[in-house]
């Protein structure tokens, strides 16, 4: 169809330069004769030259003005969002008129798809902010009160959800103080987070003991998350009537404790095998005691402590764990909010201006004070001067 337009198109213009060449050679070249021929013929030239010109406009209309028309109004639907717009048909019309159209449409298919993730990238992206905001309602509520242990806790994750967890749970005179750190972080971290949040409170409150409170967890949550999501965990337990501590590691970091007796922050290893590791660890997970003193100080963190970065150093090297356990013994208060202070000033420090956290933080600070009141403890405002770039409440 295209080939007999552009051929009839060449036609009319063949046969309107032949016409009109025709009259203009023979009115000056030709024999008299030809002339008084010609004359009889003259009438019928503004018939000729109107028909040639509307066949000639038709046919630019067919071919350039309707197709450039077509485009802007699909143009205009693409542009103020209008569902009508569709593809332009390429039919009759000039070659370059027709490979504009062509990218045209190209464009607008690619556009359309981009569009179409786009907006299911806004909702996924605000159901993952819907969940980050469930996840800070869960770890930011008020601290449970122990009247001879002061606590400071705090958690920052490295994506909107993450996957460390802690809690400070209340049942009789027991208190459950315990810190756990999913495989990985974001959405699937945060949601086993979540789950084991919740059977954790679940189960202190028909049991006592702290091993047996992650083995019955452990059984629920095994079969319902995948092979590779796995939870560390590290438990205490604190009698607020015996005033005696015990622990239960379920492959977590160190437990930390500063002796003020000995002026030294001494590392006890968890043990235990993380949750999610095998249906049943209750054989594997104990409960030890803790020898505590007064004015000792405990402290539980996840590894985005002792694995946060110094990405100024050439050989990005790592905080550690002696480099944390040499920062809570050059503590100069040892309080709870002292020593979590100084661990955040530090922490801040070493990572740096320009930093990246790789994974979620999450510290808890106590200092078993007895029945007295703390003296000369600090404000849990670190000033400004102190810290570089993070902090917790960025």
């Amino acid at each position: 169809m295209n080939f007999l337009l552009r051929n009839i198109f060449f036609l009319f213009v063949f046969l309107f330069i032949l016409i009109n060449g025709v009259f203009v050679v023979g009115d000056l070249f030709l024999p008299t004769w030809w002339r008084a021929l010609m004359q009889d013929y003259v009438p019928y030239i503004p018939v000729l030259a109107i028909i040639e010109i509307l066949i000639l406009s038709l046919l630019a209309y067919v071919t350039s003005i309707k197709p450039v028309r077509g485009l802007k109004k699909e143009i205009a639907f693409f542009l103020t969002g209008s569902k009508r717009g569709g593809s332009l048909l390429v039919g009759n019309m000039n070659p370059d008129v027709r490979f504009v159209i062509n990218f045209f449409n190209k464009s607008l298919e690619i556009l359309k798809n981009f569009k179409e993730e786009f907006k299911a990238g806004r909702i996924l992206k605000s159901e993952v902010e819907f969940a980050s905001e469930i996840q800070r309602h869960v770890l930011k509520k008020p601290t449970i009160v122990i009247p001879s242990i002061d606590i400071v806790s705090d958690t920052k994750s490295a994506t909107e959800v993450g996957g460390d967890s802690y809690d400070i749970i209340e049942q009789g005179a027991n208190y459950y103080i315990y810190i756990g750190d999913v495989t990985g972080h974001g959405v699937a971290a945060g949601f086993v987070m979540m789950i084991v949040n919740a059977l954790i409170s679940g189960f202190s409150k028909i049991v006592e003991n702290s091993a047996d409170i992650l083995a019955r967890t452990n059984e629920i949550v095994k079969p319902r998350v995948k092979s590779n999501m796995l939870m560390t965990l590290l438990m205490i337990r604190w009698n607020e009537e015996e005033k005696k501590m015990y622990m239960t590691g379920a492959g977590h970091e160190y437990l930390i404790v500063y002796k003020t007796s000995q002026h030294r922050a001494f590392k006890i290893k968890s043990w235990g095998v993380a949750l999610g590791m095998t249906k049943n660890i209750s054989k594997i997970l104990k409960e030890t005691q803790i020898a505590i003193e007064q004015d000792d100080v405990i402290v539980l963190y996840t590894d985005g402590i002792t694995e946060a970065r110094n990405g100024k150093s050439e050989s990005d090297m790592m905080l550690g764990i002696d480099r944390l356990v040499d920062i809570i013994e050059h503590t100069p208060i040892k309080t709870a909010q002292g020593v979590f202070n100084n661990i955040t000033t530090e922490l801040s420090r070493f990572m740096g201006y320009g930093h990246r956290q790789f994974d979620d933080i999450t510290l808890i600070v106590m200092h078993y004070k007895g029945d007295r009141a703390v003296e000369k403890n600090v404000s849990p405002d670190i000033p400004a001067q102190f810290i570089t770039e993070w902090n917790w409440t960025n």
